[in-house]
């Protein structure tokens, strides 16, 4: 299926976020191809993109907000993801009667910047911090809980490191096989370290990192996945591990969901760290399950959503 819409037209179309622009053609074709749309809901959210300017990056965000909400999910996505993978989350989060508000990651999906590529992971920070003044501008209900999938988790980890406990975010905190340490790390660093001099990027290698047989096909033909891996990106993540693996503990209790089957992140470390940083967070081990928790199986999702859903308040 090739896509009905052009990245570069629908956010040159866009208009502030805090101003609920009604969907544009472009915009409703976006979130068609997607599946953003939600069709299979029988009482559609309120939906709309738009822009805001963060350390001088356009981004784009998009807010689902259903009849009655009682809290708001802050998702963070993953690299090389864009919210448009997101759909399986949204629409749970829906189910429990939470907005939803998220963005694409600077050089990611639909915002500005170089694909994929960061200098620094503290300007995820700001991004962050950004999307939290969205949702005060927006009046979002609170509580606000967080979700970051992978990198997005490694972006909730250090906010949560570094707030404390106080973060506008006093709701439950979600990981979804969140990024401490990539597998084979010490190869990456020494990688890092061989090529940096000689080369910007390297290509990207697509793998299976779920079990759903349709989805690694979806993301080689998906128009905003990023087709290099950056040396930049590489550099700013060995500075942050460092960083994150000596910050201070948290007192916050995240519910950390992992596959066993990972074979993206060094999860065994990763969940060492996360229970020296956090007070007794809850974990949910699934053997079969990849990376891509967001995107796995129904069975699996379904498996993971019922554990989040007894946890919460």
């Amino acid at each position: 299926m090739s896509a009905s819409f052009q990245p570069e037209v629908l956010r040159a179309s866009l208009s502030t976020l805090a101003a609920c622009q009604p969907l544009s053609a472009q915009a409703q074709a976006y979130q068609r191809y997607y599946g953003l749309d939600l069709p299979a809901r029988k009482v559609q959210p309120l939906r709309w993109l738009g822009r805001f300017e963060v350390a001088g990056f356009e981004l784009v965000g998009q807010v689902w907000l259903p009849p009655k909400p009682v809290a708001t999910l802050v998702l963070v996505h993953g690299f090389y993801d864009h919210m448009g993978l997101y759909r399986h989350v949204i629409d749970w989060a829906l189910d429990q009667h939470y907005a939803v508000i998220a963005c694409d990651l600077p050089g990611h999906g639909l915002s500005s910047g170089e694909r994929a590529s960061i200098d620094d992971f503290a300007t995820y920070q700001q991004v962050l911090q950004a999307l939290f003044e969205q949702a005060r501008t927006l009046e979002l209900p609170q509580p606000w809980h967080l979700c970051g999938q992978s990198t997005g988790g490694a972006i909730v980890i250090d906010h949560l490191l570094n707030a404390g406990l106080h973060s506008p975010a006093q709701g439950h905190v979600i990981l979804l096989a969140p990024l401490v340490r990539p597998r084979s790390w010490r190869w990456s660093k020494f990688s890092y370290r061989l090529l940096r001099p000689f080369v910007k990027g390297i290509e990207r290698r697509f793998s299976e990192n779920t079990n759903d047989p349709t989805f690694l096909p979806f993301l080689q033909a998906d128009p905003l996945q990023p087709r290099r891996l950056p040396t930049a990106w590489v550099g700013a993540l060995v500075a942050w591990v460092k960083r994150i693996e000596a910050a201070p503990a948290s007192g916050r209790r995240p519910l950390i969901i992992q596959g066993q089957s990972d074979m993206t992140v060094d999860w065994t470390h990763n969940l060492q760290v996360l229970q020296e940083k956090f007070a007794d967070p809850e974990i949910l081990l699934i053997p079969e399950a990849r990376h891509h928790l967001a995107n796995e199986l129904p069975a699996i999702r379904q498996r993971f959503f019922d554990f989040i859903d007894q946890r919460l308040d």
